[in-house]
């Protein structure tokens, strides 16, 4: 099949971050933040622009912690192509707000639960659903001063990445936005994928949906049930996130359209795994996305996918690829992660701090 460049380019602008999100798949936080020089930062924005994709996503970690993130951003939108934020919200502020609807697309803020206590147990800081909230209250006041004066309203809303720990809250969750958001646009709720920290055989032992979980979120009667809970001027969307396991089937039969690049521009040969294939700042774009194409359908990586019939399947392919991918310096890193344990309620702030740190080693191939 065809295929002449990416249709969304993901860019994890940087890795820094303040929260310590359980499910983490860049593990942003607990390591370098890579994140590059302005100068390089705009480098890798024109090779970008170069695929001439349709959408770009900023991602992290934190993309409000990088300085010069809107520079990039404009650079971006000045050719053309839609720029969307994916933040936490902790470090939104009234200005902030006021410069992000002006610059991005889209704003979609993380909140992975319908209260503080299962909010911040997941992304691990207490207080972590009240900057959430927060940051979604500030770009309502945003929107509706745009609006006042005959302007477009901003185009803003929320993710949810559903596991079981948060499964029961969903129609919660569009009870509270609904309440207090009425500029809100959109909800959208995606099943954790097994990737990064969501791959570790303890979170997907006890996290990953169970089959029954993700045929319920993905049915029509479910979504239509969250829909009735919000305005019709809210569009709720629910997914199994099974694209991003790029099946060898379904990638050779429909193409896969994401590029994903980590902070120093370096490109994923393929977005939820392990395993770059060069940088944006020394080589040509088109010439890397050939690469990472043609990983897609490397033997190890076919055999690894093609026998996944269930999540926990996928996790387990998922360590295998990174492993295999991964640099020295991933593979140390893999073996590093904590173990995963569920935590009460009340020790929100905990996984990190009173998890089972000891060294599992990877899975054996």
């Amino acid at each position: 099949m065809d295929r002449p460049g990416p249709s969304d380019v993901i860019w994890d602008i940087t890795y820094a971050c303040p929260l310590r999100c359980v499910h983490c798949y860049s593990e942003s936080g607990r390591r370098p933040g890579r994140q590059l020089s302005l100068d390089d930062m705009l480098k890798v924005a024109d090779a970008i622009i170069s695929l001439a994709p349709q959408a770009v996503e900023l991602a992290g970690g934190e993309p409000l912690l990088v300085k010069g993130v809107y520079e990039v951003a404009e650079r971006i939108s000045r050719a053309g192509i839609a720029v969307n934020l994916y933040t936490s919200g902790w470090t939104m502020t009234a200005s902030v707000a006021e410069e992000a609807a002006r610059v991005f697309s889209r704003i979609t803020v993380s909140v992975d639960g319908a209260d503080a206590a299962t909010h911040d147990r997941i992304r691990g800081r207490s207080g972590s659903f009240d900057r959430a909230m927060e940051a979604l209250a500030l770009l309502e006041d945003v929107s509706l001063q745009r609006t006042m004066r005959g302007g477009d309203p901003v185009l803003f809303g929320l993710d949810c990445v559903v596991m079981r720990g948060n499964f029961h809250q969903m129609s919660e969750l569009c009870r509270v936005v609904a309440s207090r958001f009425s500029e809100m646009r959109f909800l959208t709720f995606g099943a954790v994928a097994p990737s990064g920290l969501a791959s570790r055989p303890g979170f997907s032992d006890r996290e990953l949906l169970t089959d029954e979980q993700l045929k319920t979120l993905t049915s029509t009667e479910h979504r239509q049930g969250l829909q009735n809970l919000v305005p019709a001027t809210v569009r709720v969307a629910t997914t199994d996130n099974f694209i991003l396991q790029m099946n060898p089937a379904v990638v050779e039969r429909f193409g896969f359209p994401f590029m994903e690049i980590e902070p120093d521009g370096q490109v994923r040969a393929m977005p939820v795994y392990e395993g770059t294939v060069g940088s944006l700042l020394d080589e040509d774009p088109q010439a890397l996305w050939a690469r990472a194409v043609a990983r897609w359908s490397d033997p190890f990586v076919v055999d690894a996918l093609r026998s996944v019939r269930t999540w926990a399947d996928w996790a387990e392919a998922t360590r295998l690829i990174d492993y295999r991918f991964g640099s020295d310096e991933v593979r140390k890193r893999i073996g590093r992660r904590p173990e995963y344990r569920v935590q009460a309620s009340d020790d929100a702030p905990g996984e990190g701090q009173k998890a089972d740190r000891r060294p599992r080693p990877p899975s054996p191939l």
